[in-house]
């Protein structure tokens, strides 16, 4: 089975804006689907995580890739 996984680009966008952009992405996912977020405000580490851990969903991965993050969320069921 393959894993949906949707590219949310929020760089540029200061918070709350990546986390909103995420939410509203996750929100349309079945349970397990994936998106993955870019984001270029460095606030976005701590409040990408806070809301994961709020809504129920998972953060699988956070990368820094020089000029920007790259999250791997999940969507929780």
């Amino acid at each position: 089975m393959e894993i949906e996984e949707l590219v949310v680009d929020a760089r540029g966008l200061r918070c709350p804006q990546p986390v909103l952009q995420a939410r509203a992405a996750l929100r349309g996912l079945a349970p397990g689907a994936r998106i993955v977020l870019l984001a270029t405000d460095p606030l976005a580490s701590v409040d990408v995580r806070a809301f994961c851990l709020r809504a129920g969903h998972q953060c699988i991965a956070e990368e820094d890739a020089g000029d920007h993050l790259r999250f791997t969320l999940a969507r929780g069921g």
